[in-house]
């Protein structure tokens, strides 16, 4: 992408803006209703190969624990100084304490999360280990979860905290990962707020009438059951999703190629990526990019602004491993370089 191309353009005309956007975030109130995940990574050094199986024997030498799934949204909102509640389910047990310890440690409003003793806090437990002349890498991922969906009276009282919550908030944010807190109820009752973004995996008809939809790629694919690989099928797939969903905005993440934002009116705007070459891992960076999005909207910003904005934030995160956010101060110095940089080249 060149210097006089019509993106770069429209961006430096757009940089105050984008800024002051940038500012205006920490008067934004949010509720997130989402599953929400403690991602936990175990990290070690391989000693030997065991004697009982054919496995590495790793010495721990640290545990992180940071917010996965919707909490990694939740988290997100709270480091760009939103002010934020959430409504979403823990177990009775270790992991749900130490997610709402992060939580109440950043100022989150942890009210609207009620205690399931039926079924354990989403874990996903990342086991990594290196040898003394080698990098650290990825051993295996043990899960501790539930299919079991929440108790009707859980399920209830959700419902009622997030109708409770509309005058309070700006926004609504649903991060669905498919763990049971997004339920017939649940959504029914964030739908009735003029502002709700939607973060889903699959099953986008269920929240028909949202504001904003975010499929990346493989998820706008399965939803309209057609392989979305040239500009004209992209284009065919926006308009398709605007339909099914009936929503105002529809944004399709496209990973390298950046991401894709429609509307009602038939406008198409193309964001390329703003780092194709600094990624180290994509882990979360969905969330990074909804929360922004949730952010600018609320704030007045234009779609395209708050897409630019998001685009923004997930070229930072995928430059750490693991599940990662950024800051407002890390948002502006990269808006600065980019603007003032070596534009010619937003890779």
């Amino acid at each position: 992408m060149t210097l006089d191309s019509p993106f770069i353009a429209q961006l430096h005309r757009s940089a105050t803006r984008l800024s002051d956007r940038l500012q205006q975030f920490s008067r934004v109130r949010v509720l997130v209703v989402g599953d929400l995940t403690l991602d936990e990574f175990l990290t070690g050094q391989v000693e030997r190969i065991s004697r009982e199986a054919p496995v590495p024997i790793v010495r721990h030498e640290n545990t992180r624990q940071v917010p996965g799934g919707g909490a990694n949204a939740v988290y997100n909102l709270a480091k760009l100084g939103a002010q934020v509640k959430v409504a979403g389910l823990v177990g009775e047990d270790e992991p749900g304490r130490a997610l709402l310890n992060i939580f109440e440690g950043v100022g989150i409003d942890t009210s609207g999360i009620l205690r399931d003793r039926d079924r354990p806090t989403v874990t996903k437990t990342r086991i990594s280990a290196h040898s003394r002349q080698s990098v650290t890498q990825q051993i295996v991922r043990i899960d501790r979860k539930s299919d079991a969906l929440p108790h009707p009276d859980l399920q209830a009282r959700l419902a009622d905290y997030i109708r409770q919550q509309h005058s309070a908030v700006d926004a609504i944010l649903c991060s669905d990962y498919g763990d049971g807190v997004l339920t017939s109820r649940t959504i029914e009752a964030t739908l009735k707020h003029p502002l709700t973004v939607v973060d889903t995996q699959k099953h986008l008809d269920r929240y028909r009438g949202a504001s904003l939809f975010t499929p990346n790629l493989p998820e706008a694919e399965q939803a309209l059951g057609y392989k979305i690989d040239t500009l004209a099928t992209l284009e065919r797939a926006g308009g398709d999703l605007l339909d099914l969903t009936q929503a105002d905005y529809i944004l399709i993440t496209r990973g390298e190629q950046g991401m894709s934002i429609f509307d009602r009116a038939g406008t198409i705007a193309h964001i390329p990526a703003f780092n194709r070459t600094d990624v180290f891992d994509v882990t979360g960076a969905g969330d990074t990019v909804v929360a922004v999005l949730t952010l600018g909207l609320a704030i007045g910003a234009t779609p395209w602004e708050a897409a630019v904005l998001g685009n923004l934030a997930a070229s930072l995160v995928v430059r750490q491993f693991g599940t990662a956010t950024t800051t407002i101060a890390q948002m502006q110095e990269a808006l600065f370089e980019f603007i003032h940089g070596d534009s010619t080249n937003p890779s």
